[in-house]
């Protein structure tokens, strides 16, 4: 049995390892992220998963609290979505750094949606910047 030093430093190794791979590439290995736990402190861009799904920081920094997981802060956690699916559903941006690029796909109260506006679209689909669509 490893010592618990060992098991640190492979730790260490593997978050090294996983903070350079892609979105996409972290959506096919979640289970090489933590999983996020309370009064831990954490800092900007790191992911991690919770209840299956992947998440990063957005915030330079965050101490987390047990009332305030991941799925229910998101202006503290963004979900990494797949950048493979094609219509993804569409979340709310909290700001410049999770806003909508130009030609963005969403789905949206059942409909599909492409970003109108250009490059940092933070408006709701149907409301400003969006253009319905029926085909991809």
């Amino acid at each position: 049995m490893p010592s618990k030093a060992h098991v640190k430093t492979l730790r260490q190794h593997m978050e090294k390892g996983t903070a350079a791979l892609t979105d996409g590439e972290a959506l096919e290995a979640v289970e090489l992220f933590p999983v996020w736990r309370p009064e831990r402190d954490y800092v900007r861009g790191e992911r991690l998963r919770w209840e299956g799904l992947l998440y990063r920081l957005i915030p330079e920094t965050h101490h987390s609290q047990a009332d305030w997981p991941p799925d229910l802060t998101p202006a503290v956690w963004a979900r990494v979505d797949d950048p493979a699916e094609e219509w993804p559903v569409w979340v709310q941006p909290l700001g410049p750094e999770d806003a909508y690029p130009a030609g963005a796909r969403v789905s949206h109260n059942g409909k599909h949606w492409r970003n109108t506006h250009g490059d940092g679209n933070v408006w709701e689909p149907g409301v400003y910047g969006w253009t319905q669509t029926e085909t991809p």
